[in-house]
């Protein structure tokens, strides 16, 4: 029996058309994949496989498996061979350089809280423990200097003003950005996050430092404190 393909699929279903029609940040991550490694295997479409990689084998950590896991490790995965585990990997590892090109070729720029979750959903989305960063900002909205402020516990970080503006004030800040992970997956903020949020804020006014806004990292999603009228 021939290997299915996303072609034999309907029309509406298939990532090729959605991609074309809508562009490829429309396709889900299953989608995206499934587009590269083109082919699937007995009774499954590569939209099938792709999907059972991240929903099954990935336990919930969707595509950080494939970043960790080695060719040997997917090809024990039913239906992917030596040349589909390559095909992944090589798909994660571009998408990686993308990331690190972005924040490595001289300063870049932050528009909108998108610009964030692009740059730093993968990094922050599966993190154990919450992680609070601070992007350094000038006055082109170009960030000049990011600043991995504390780790919390499994649910919580607690951040005081004197651990963030000590290390921004030897900057030539105009503004700063706040971020934040919670490994829960729920992006929505906690009363300790508008608490944070709203101290930090009187405490750059004091200073002359702008808070830009305040971004919490879910899994694929995120809150944005300025696009939600908290700040």
């Amino acid at each position: 029996m021939e290997n299915l393909r996303i072609k034999d699929m309907p029309e509406e279903d298939r990532p090729y058309e959605k991609l074309e029609k809508s562009g490829a940040e429309s396709l889900t991550d299953a989608e995206l994949l499934a587009v590269i490694i083109r082919t699937g295997c007995k009774n499954d479409t590569s939209l099938d496989l792709t999907r059972r990689i991240i929903n099954k084998y990935s336990e919930g950590r969707g595509l950080l498996y494939l970043k960790k896991a080695s060719i040997s490790q997917l090809c024990e995965i039913r239906g992917v061979g030596r040349v589909k585990a390559i095909q992944l990997k090589a798909a994660v590892e571009i998408g990686c350089r993308l990331t690190k090109a972005g924040k490595e070729n001289g300063k870049y720029k932050i528009a909108s809280p998108e610009d964030i979750k692009n740059l730093y959903m993968e990094q922050l989305r599966h993190m154990a423990r919450e992680i609070f960063m601070v992007l350094v900002m000038n006055t082109r909205n170009e960030v000049i200097r990011e600043l991995r402020i504390s780790t919390g516990s499994l649910s919580e970080t607690v951040v005081h003003p004197r651990e963030v503006f000590s290390e921004v004030i030897k900057e030539p800040a105009a503004s700063i950005i706040l971020i934040h992970n919670h490994p829960s997956g729920d992006s929505n903020p906690s009363g300790n996050d508008k608490k944070t949020t709203i101290r930090l804020i009187e405490a750059g006014k004091i200073l002359g430092i702008k808070i830009l806004d305040h971004v919490i990292i879910g899994n694929g999603n995120i809150f944005s404190f300025k696009e939600n009228g908290l700040m």
